[in-house]
């Protein structure tokens, strides 16, 4: 009989393994390739449906911040102003948390991108003060704002997300603190020694009298999907994501957040970033007080191009609101259609659409061999990145959803006047 092969380490015959177990190994090794295969894969597929999901969410939330700013300038009592304020506040925090996931998502790959936009910073603050004191009161909470003087008004960086960045930190100031005070803090602080003179330093502190942050705590909590404590995060809810993005998007703004213990209890998280001052054509330009835009001195008739029936009530009320008339239609090869053969001043297009999408259905408008084919055209997406390609398509203005009252009647006014400068 032959003689079994032995290893030339010990001298012994080599164990045989049962075939249970060559099956198991052969499952765990195509386990492992189908693992590595969707790593691969996995960052884009995660980053498109993160893409989807923040489409799919603004959508709504157009109609509640909307709903609730037509709300708030009605005659409310105090008790209803508050649950306006409280619904607002929530509303803005999806919104920013939509903006935190799909930039968690690109920082991965690519980093963060920010944008380059004049914006008003005085105004920025503000509203991030009346959501502190907002989400405050609807906790029965005490509640502090303090904006400096010196801060200045017309400023260029990233609104959008230093703005998603600011809800993150208010609603965790609120959401861990049950008893006592929140505050928030925004100052200029000295320009840093090498930096350009056109640049300023932004500090926001966001102060808390609630469960506070030991050093091993801190040190952890900058980690995607970590949270300080188990037993507090199961307590008080949350994924952890939020604070890693913010980290992220104060260091590509050219800043960062520390966090600073209280004595007594709570913590002080500090947001700098690093933003340029706006210079005198971009201030010109904004038209010297970029938070109370003039209203069109006439009706309008305004085509909007949205298939969303939640968009369209919307839009109608707020279009109605501001003395507007809308007619509205779901296909971008319609918009060519209607707007040859009808009567209006301003289209409203969404980019989203089913058939051709809304940058090239501005193409074609543009590309009407009339007067027809200047008619004031505003974009409207619920991604900041599609405001580049709709402009170059050939949009006069862009807003971002959700649509805010005022954002639709300053777009208004800049489409107006700036087909009516091309004509």
């Amino acid at each position: 009989m032959a003689s079994r092969p032995r290893s030339k380490r010990t001298g012994l015959p080599p164990k045989r393994r049962s075939p249970k177990k060559r099956a198991s190994n052969a499952a765990a090794a195509k386990a492992k390739a189908a693992k590595r295969a969707a790593a691969t894969v996995a960052p884009g597929i995660v980053e498109a449906a993160l893409a989807a999901f923040a489409h799919e969410v603004r959508t709504p939330l157009t109609g509640i911040l909307a709903i609730s700013d037509l709300l708030a300038t009605s005659d409310l009592g105090e008790r209803e102003r508050r649950w306006v304020d409280t619904i607002k506040a929530g509303a803005e925090h999806l919104a920013s948390l939509a903006t935190l996931f799909v930039d968690a998502a690109k920082s991965a790959a690519s980093g963060v991108g920010v944008r380059q936009d004049l914006f008003d910073l005085r105004a920025l603050a503000r509203n991030a003060g009346d959501s502190l004191a907002g989400r405050a009161a609807a906790k029965g909470l005490r509640s502090e704002v303090d904006i400096s003087e010196k801060l200045p008004a017309l400023v260029v960086g990233d609104p959008v997300r230093l703005r998603a960045a600011l809800e993150n930190l208010i609603d965790n100031a609120v959401k861990f603190t049950e008893a006592g005070g929140v505050a928030i803090a925004v100052s200029a602080r000295r320009a840093v020694k090498g930096k350009a003179k056109d640049k300023v330093s932004i500090a926001f502190a966001v102060s808390d009298s609630g469960i506070g942050l030991t050093l091993a705590e801190i040190k952890r909590l900058f980690r995607p999907f970590s949270q300080a404590n188990v037993s507090i995060a199961s307590r008080f809810g949350g994924a952890g994501l939020g604070l890693s993005s913010v980290k992220q998007l104060a260091r590509a703004m050219g800043g960062d957040i520390i966090i600073t213990p209280r004595r007594g209890g709570g913590a002080t998280f500090t947001l700098t970033v690093t933003l340029a001052r706006a210079k005198a054509a971009q201030a010109a330009g904004a038209g010297g007080d970029a938070d109370m835009p003039q209203a069109s001195t006439r009706a309008l008739r305004v085509l909007s191009v949205e298939d969303n029936p939640f968009g369209r009530v919307v839009l109608n009320t707020i279009l109605t609101e501001l003395g507007h008339h809308a007619e509205f239609i779901g296909r971008g090869e319609a918009a060519v259609e209607r707007i040859a053969g009808g009567d209006f001043d301003a289209v409203l297009m969404d980019m989203v659409l089913p058939g051709i999408d809304g940058i090239e259905a501005i193409r074609r408008i543009r590309g009407l061999n009339s007067p027809l084919g200047r008619i004031a055209i505003i974009g409207v997406s619920g991604r900041g990145d599609d405001e580049a390609a709709s402009r170059a398509a050939g949009a006069d203005a862009f807003l971002v959803k959700p649509v805010s009252p005022r954002a639709l009647a300053t777009a208004l006014l800049e489409a107006t006047c700036h087909a009516a400068a091309a004509t």
